[in-house]
């Protein structure tokens, strides 16, 4: 199963510079709309400098929980 899962993440990432191509040009894309536009946009930037901290709600007496999602 682990060679499997090995080889599919293999082939996806072999799609990287397109699909970031085609993100660019969503974004860029003046007759996309809004939404996409901004999707495309954070899918970028996600992927370039990763997502931010999220602050969870903790102990009320204690400061935020801040978790780091880290990618694969």
């Amino acid at each position: 199963m682990a060679e499997n899962i090995t080889k599919i993440k293999s082939l996806a990432r072999a799609y990287t510079e397109k699909a970031i191509e085609t993100l660019g040009g969503i974004m860029s894309q003046p007759s996309c709309p809004e939404s996409a536009r901004v999707a495309a946009a954070q899918a970028l930037l996600d992927r370039g400098w990763g997502k931010p901290t999220q602050p969870l709600s903790g102990d009320e007496d204690g400061a935020p929980i801040a978790i780091t999602w880290q990618k694969d």
